[in-house]
C-alpha cells in the first residue's frame, strides 16, 4: 500500500535557490531537503547523521533561519533562499565563524562541524535581532547583542550535538566570531 497516496513514480520539479544559485531539480514529493542537497546537487557539506532531527548535523539556513534539513521536504522549500556550509565563504575568504572554528580548534572528527557553524551563524543573527533565549536572565528588557554571553551561546547551540565533546572550543569560537561579524 502506498502510504503517501501518490501513484508510484510521481515526481515534482522544484526550483531551489541554494547559495545564490537557482537549481531546478526533479524530486519525489517525500524527498528531504537534506537528500536533495546531497544527492541531487552534490552539496555534501551538509551531513546526514541521525536522520531524525536530533543532532543538528544537517542544519542549513532557509531565508536566514536555521532548520534541520533532514526534517524538511525539498518541495516545501521552493522559492526560498537556502544557504549551506558551502555558501558561507566569499571570494575565497572563509566566513568569520569558519575561521574562528579553525583558530579555536572547534572540531575534532569534523562530522558535526558544518551543522555547528550553520547554527552559530543563526545564533549570531538571532542575537543581533534581539531574540532572547531560555538562558536570558531578564526578558522584560530587549535582548542586546552585547548580552550574548557564553551561557547564552551554550543554550542557543544546545540542539547541535558533538560526539567528540568539543563544546568549550565551539563556544569559544562563536564568542570570538561575534567580534568579527
Amino acid at each position: 500500500m502506498n502510504q503517501t497516496n501518490n501513484p508510484p513514480g510521481m515526481t515534482a520539479t522544484v526550483r531551489l535557490t541554494v547559495n545564490g544559485e537557482v537549481h531546478s531539480i526533479v524530486v519525489e514529493p517525500r524527498m528531504t531537503l537534506l537528500d536533495a542537497l546531497r544527492d541531487e546537487m552534490a552539496l555534501t557539506g551538509t551531513k546526514k547523521a541521525c536522520d531524525r532531527g536530533e543532532c543538528g548535523a544537517c542544519t542549513v539556513l532557509v531565508d536566514g533561519r536555521r532548520i534541520l534539513s533532514c526534517m524538511s521536504l525539498a518541495a516545501m522549500q521552493a522559492g526560498k533562499h537556502i544557504t549551506t556550509i558551502e555558501g558561507l565563504e566569499r571570494n575565497g575568504q572563509l566566513h568569520p565563524l569558519q575561521s574562528a572554528f579553525i583558530d579555536h580548534d572547534g572540531f575534532q572528527c569534523g562530522f558535526c562541524t558544518s551543522g555547528q557553524i550553520m547554527s552559530a551563524v543563526a545564533v549570531i543573527e538571532e542575537a543581533k535581532a534581539g531574540w532572547p533565549s531560555a538562558a536570558t536572565a531578564d526578558v522584560s528588557h530587549p535582548f542586546a547583542f552585547a548580552d550574548l554571553s557564553k551561557a547564552e551561546i551554550r543554550e542557543r547551540m544546545s540542539g547541535n550535538i558533538c560526539r567528540c565533546s568539543c563544546y568549550p572550543n565551539i563556544v569559544d569560537a562563536i564568542a570570538e566570531a561575534c567580534g568579527r561579524v
